[in-house]
């Protein structure tokens, strides 16, 4: 696994894995049940959950990483770190409002979709255009995108780990996540 474990050799960490989870702020009940989930498997595979730090998805997949004992950071439209979900445990006040999209997959290594409408459409683009591998659960924000289909919240969280692996030159491991393309 990736972590920062490399310190006590003797060698600088190695940092974790970052991954995105994005979707929307009006989030329906599965949607928020699986960003959950999604939160959680990405916390046991040591990676940080970076979202945009307010309600639905964003909510979810703190919880659920948090609860699991993941690193969660949530970049604010806002000035106020306060104004982060309970789950965000590392807020970062932008005062940028939706640019913020921008900051939430540049700080990403992969993505994951969850639902969502516009802005979630936006960040799938800024990632897609950053050259970051973007993965979606559920039903995507618009129609057929090309993006893999994760299956599973642990499909999706083995596939964004692969792909931060891939992205860094590592070796591929086992269990690269299940998908389909949206037809």
């Amino acid at each position: 696994m990736i972590g920062a474990a490399d310190g006590a050799a003797g060698r600088p960490p190695t940092p974790p894995p970052r991954i995105a989870v994005v979707g929307g702020a009006d989030a329906s009940e599965e949607e928020r049940r699986v960003a959950r989930e999604l939160g959680s498997a990405l916390a046991r595979v040591g990676a940080v959950v970076v979202c945009g730090g307010h309600g639905g998805v964003m909510e979810a997949a703190a919880r659920g990483a948090a609860e699991a004992g993941g690193l969660t950071v949530g970049i604010l439209r806002g000035e106020d770190a306060g104004e982060a979900n309970a789950w965000v445990v590392l807020p970062i006040p932008t005062g940028m409002g939706d640019a913020r999209n921008a900051l939430v997959v540049r700080a990403a290594e992969a993505v994951v979709a969850v639902g969502g409408a516009w802005g979630t459409l936006s960040e799938i683009a800024l990632a897609r255009k950053a050259g970051l591998a973007v993965g979606t659960l559920g039903t995507p924000p618009a129609g057929d995108l090309g993006l893999p289909a994760l299956e599973t919240p642990a499909a999706a969280a083995d596939w964004a780990l692969a792909r931060v692996r891939e992205r860094r030159g590592e070796k591929p491991s086992a269990g690269s996540g299940q998908s389909r393309r949206h037809s």
